[in-house]
């Protein structure tokens, strides 16, 4: 079903699926014999969810060959590697975030991210973790049945990202006059343009200078390329469809012509330093998606940026 204004979801269904898909490639590249990530929560979580696609690829039950379209270049095969490279890519920018003295830490949109789980953090840290009420409640008993604990002073907010967040987020212990470490994975294209534009002007509005950003943008594409990029993934999830696992990727994002991530930041005082997907994939030594792939994140950019006021 296509996206609507108000719309809300699961970590089954529309949106949220791709969480649970995210969290699945996670698990694999958790299990491989030299692992660029660690996340032993991504496939408990995975089957948690319940759906028995994702869950048979996370546990290896379901090969990616077996349900990949040989005739085209966006495969499941490469999300593992592209997963590690950016996972890695976050779980190193907050590290830094935090040798540099910051002490609370936001993620948007977090799904089933397990770092206020899995990572170590200072002992006077506090994570923001912002989700739709059902996806962090979800999450939240999981964990909590799984025996996990928070590494940190974890701290939900459970709101949609296209309410009001900014004041849910300062109700919930944010101090935008210290600095603040902010993520964005995996999200700008799950909103529409214009609200990737506000999403920005609230992140600048909260934080201090100090303050860093990272974030995932796709670079902007052609019409042409964007149809070639929506019959690949259709015939893709044609695929899918075979086993069980009715998705549309149609359904989940919202196209529409946006601003440059890096331009507009840099128009609200951010300086930014951006690393294309094939470059973290060369640097932790993993092969992912072709580069010159119209569907896959190999030409996505992760952008660090550092706010001065």
């Amino acid at each position: 079903m296509p996206r609507t204004e108000n719309d809300t979801w699961d970590l089954a269904t529309s949106v949220g699926a791709t969480a649970t898909m995210v969290a699945a490639a996670r698990a694999i590249a958790s299990n491989t014999d030299d692992p660029v990530i660690n996340d032993p929560f991504a496939e408990p979580l995975v089957r948690a969810v319940g759906v028995d696609f994702l869950t048979r690829w996370a546990t290896g039950d379901l090969a990616a060959a077996d349900i990949d379209d040989e005739d085209s270049s966006w495969k499941l095969e490469h999300m593992p590697a592209a997963m590690a490279a950016r996972t890695r890519f976050f779980d190193s920018f907050f590290h830094d975030a935090t040798q540099a003295g910051i002490r609370q830490a936001v993620i948007l949109a977090s799904g089933l991210d397990a770092r206020a789980y899995r990572l170590s953090w200072p002992d006077d840290m506090a994570v923001f973790e912002i989700d739709q009420p059902e996806v962090i409640a979800f999450k939240t008993a999981a964990l909590a049945e799984l025996g996990a604990a928070p590494t940190v002073d974890r701290r939900t907010v459970a709101i949609d990202l296209r309410q009001d967040w900014p004041a849910a987020l300062r109700q919930a212990g944010l101090d935008p006059t210290r600095p603040t470490a902010w993520i964005a994975e995996g999200l700008l294209g799950y909103l529409p343009p214009e609200a990737q534009d506000l999403l920005m002007d609230n992140i600048t509005a909260l934080s201090a200078a100090g303050s860093r950003l990272a974030v995932e943008a796709m670079p902007s594409r052609p019409e042409r390329d964007l149809e070639e990029a929506r019959e690949m993934m259709r015939r893709s999830t044609a695929k899918w469809r075979e086993h069980g696992f009715e998705f549309d990727w149609e359904d989940v994002g919202f196209e529409g012509e946006r601003k440059d991530v890096a331009d507009y930041l840099d128009g609200l005082g951010w300086r930014s330093i951006g690393t294309p997907m094939s470059q973290l994939l060369s640097d932790n030594g993993l092969q992912g998606p072709p580069a010159d792939d119209s569907v896959s994140m190999a030409d996505t950019i992760y952008y660090t940026s550092a706010l001065d006021k």
